[in-house]
């Protein structure tokens, strides 16, 4: 039997021609480094300058329909109807605000306007308020049938707005007393808002407030703190994330709602969205009233967000980081 010599006997670490070597001449584990695929190479550089430089401009785009609508409502009627928006950009001197002073000359819009604050500042007290104490009920209380009523909860985020128009309106109109009448009123319109955003609110909170530690709760109870005490320091300030998310969300759908208006409320009570709308009913080239006032109902919604942004965010995020 022929033997090799030292030099001539393969080593430890390198491959012989069969294969069966015990590591790779790349000199790695065992099995070498895996090769990374083309996917998982691509979602590597999702994070890279390339890419945000991408959704930058996506971005841009995606502002143009607003920037757009800001310059045609600072522009005249016969400036709009005889060239776009973009021309501005040539003749700035076509920019004015008459459109704005004419609009809020209109007492119809200013009613409106204020209809649409005492319509949306009620739904949205309510529901957050009512949310949040059903909520910390359905997390932390005992009581027969919890289990029961929250999935009825459940069930009702699945019942579609339309199927009670009919039946709530009937509701309405039989509810009459000294002179007020419910069908065609803001309280009207307010508790449709209140009733249909209950569910979602309920179903947000309570599983925000279920995440809170049980420990913060029973030394709370220890220390002879009642259900509501607890509630009002321990609970309401650890939620505020979620309740601040709440409150936008509810705030967002309640502004800018036209269904429920055209359905419940009466010229008296009608919101603003209702008010553009029976405008381009009316009218063909009044641009010069529907631009500023579509505009005037886009700020304020913007303006309510970005102030609370950053608890939007912590809501959005609640229970990602332990």
């Amino acid at each position: 039997m022929s033997t090799a010599s030292p030099a001539e006997r393969p080593g430890p670490g390198t491959v012989t021609a069969g294969g069966a070597a015990g590591v790779p001449a790349g000199g790695g584990g065992a099995a070498g480094a895996p090769r990374r695929s083309v996917a998982s190479r691509l979602v590597s550089r999702v994070g890279g300058g390339a890419v945000q430089a991408v959704l930058a401009v996506v971005a841009l785009f995606w502002l143009v329909p607003t920037f757009g609508l800001l310059v045609a409502s600072l522009r005249s009627n016969e400036d709009n109807t005889a060239g776009g928006w973009w021309q501005v950009f040539t003749e700035p001197s076509q920019l004015t605000v008459e459109s704005y002073s004419a609009l809020l000359d209109k007492p119809d819009f200013v009613d409106s306007f204020w209809n649409t604050v005492l319509i949306t500042v009620p739904a949205t007290l309510l529901v957050v308020v009512i949310a949040a104490l059903a909520a910390y009920a359905f997390a932390w209380l005992e009581f027969p049938g919890r289990d029961w009523l929250f999935l009825l909860v459940v069930a009702l985020l699945v019942v579609p707005i339309q199927v009670a128009l009919i039946p709530v309106a009937k509701l309405y109109g039989k509810i009459e007393f000294g002179g007020f009448h419910m069908f065609g009123s803001i309280t009207g319109v307010v508790l449709f808002h209140v009733a249909f955003g209950l569910p979602f609110a309920i179903f947000l909170l309570r599983n925000f407030f279920a995440a809170i530690p049980r420990d913060l709760l029973e030394a709370a109870r220890m220390d002879g703190g009642t259900e509501w005490t607890i509630f009002r320091r321990v609970v309401f300030p650890l939620g505020g994330p979620a309740i601040a998310s709440l409150g936008i969300f509810q705030f967002l759908w309640v502004w800018n709602d036209l269904l429920v208006a055209l359905v419940f409320a009466d010229t008296d009570s009608q919101p603003m969205t209702k008010w553009l709308q029976s405008q381009m009913r009316q009218f063909t080239g009044n641009i010069d009233i529907l631009a500023p006032g579509a505009f005037l109902s886009l700020i304020i919604p913007l303006a309510v967000f970005f102030a609370f942004q950053r608890y939007f965010v912590q809501g959005v995020l609640a229970g990602s980081v332990k």
